[in-house]
């Protein structure tokens, strides 16, 4: 991977840029207090496009390679944690699983609307039984006459409440396969539960969805029935990478901070950045970033069918990026914090809430540890923990 960026890729880079420098950066500590995104910037980055990067032109959207598409998260993450985790759900495993296995009726029907932002696409898979082990989902449907009837609970599903459509795995009633739903609210009566309170990302929407004898017909079901927890394991392949964007995204704008701040911070007569403990801890910050985004972006390069026969499998490289990027960008966000000493702790300052955030991103989609058992079991060519 030479990260060699096409003129195109700087020009929808920098619009990116543009726009979270003048839309999102500037409401960030705002969306973070009162823990709630302003909707409407949603719709304003439909205008852009960037609600579509991955659907095709065909059905409305811009039909971005992954590498481009995680430009443009980076960005958004640099701007916002929460925005670009809403996003990246949005995008990346919703329109991907509707793009590659969606009926046309269902492509036609959810593909524009997402595309625009006019409907937030969400992923409903973990459980309070079955977070990493995602087999062990309880949430089942049965079969009664001409329709399917769902039952269960899903937990940590965000943009769930924001209304829009749901991809909702669950288990045939009778111990059988998992299977995908596209759950719409105009059509299918789930509720929306509690929303918790989390540590980082506090703008973000994380809700609890019940289904008590949901109802729906043969259009819900999304691809082959009992294929779903296959669906979900590609999915959540294209997720992680959408995370180490994110956590790139984190770590870059915590360094900037950093940096500037050591300029302008004046102890014992000089600088913070003249003293060489400062520009240690820079130069690391720098390194580290350069090496997750690069990682990153070899990553999409395998998955979007690149072949390197030395190289790891595109689903383990996916996992190493998530690992690698994630924990650069806690530690990052950590150095940072130091570097600002007593005003970084406090909430005044942008690099404490970064580090909030910085730490999701070690959890969700598959904490480190699943990572790094994905990467040990082909590093070892063993197939079990």
């Amino acid at each position: 991977m030479t990260l060699r960026l096409t003129e195109e890729q700087l020009e929808i880079r920098a619009l990116a840029r543009e726009f979270v420098r003048g839309e999102i950066r500037p409401h960030a500590p705002e969306w973070d207090a009162r823990r709630c995104l302003d909707t409407r910037v949603f719709s304003k980055l439909g205008e852009l496009g960037f609600m579509g990067m991955r659907i095709p032109e065909s059905h409305g959207g811009l039909g971005f390679d992954l590498s481009t598409y995680l430009l443009v998260l980076e960005e958004l993450a640099w701007g916002d944690a929460s925005v670009a985790l809403a996003v990246a759900i949005h995008s990346g495993p919703v329109t991907f699983l509707l793009e590659r296995y969606g009926t046309e009726e269902q492509k036609d029907r959810y593909l524009p609307r997402l595309a625009s932002g006019e409907i937030l696409g969400a992923f409903a898979l973990s459980e309070a039984g079955a977070g990493s082990d995602a087999q062990a989902l309880s949430t089942a449907w049965q079969n009664e006459g001409s329709h399917r009837v769902l039952t269960g609970s899903k937990k940590w599903v965000t943009n769930g409440g924001f209304g829009g459509l749901i991809v909702l795995f669950a288990r045939e009633a009778t111990g059988g396969k998992i299977s995908a739903f596209l759950l719409d609210p105009d059509l299918h009566a789930y509720q929306v539960g509690k929303r918790e309170t989390t540590m980082g990302l506090a703008a973000s929407e994380t809700v609890e969805l019940h289904l008590d004898r949901v109802e729906v017909d043969n259009g819900a079901l999304l691809g082959t029935e009992g294929e779903g927890f296959v669906y979900a394991m590609e999915a959540m392949e294209i997720g992680r990478l959408g995370i180490a964007a994110q956590a790139t995204g984190i770590a870059r704008a915590a360094f900037e901070h950093a940096r500037d701040y050591a300029k302008e911070r004046v102890q014992f007569g000089r600088p913070l950045s003249d003293f060489q403990a400062t520009r240690f801890k820079l130069a690391e910050m720098a390194t580290r970033i350069t090496r997750a985004r690069a990682l990153t972006f070899s990553a999409a390069e395998a998955l979007d069918g690149a072949i390197d026969p030395e190289a790891p499998s595109p689903g383990v490289m996916a996992a190493m990026a998530k690992v690698t990027a994630s924990e650069v960008a806690v530690w990052t966000t950590d150095e940072a914090v130091q570097i600002f000493g007593g005003y970084g702790y406090m909430r005044d300052y942008p690099v404490e809430r970064l580090l909030r955030d910085a730490k999701g991103t070690e959890i969700y989609e598959g904490t480190n540890e699943i990572m790094r058992l994905v990467i040990a079991r082909e590093a070892t060519g063993q197939s079990g923990a």
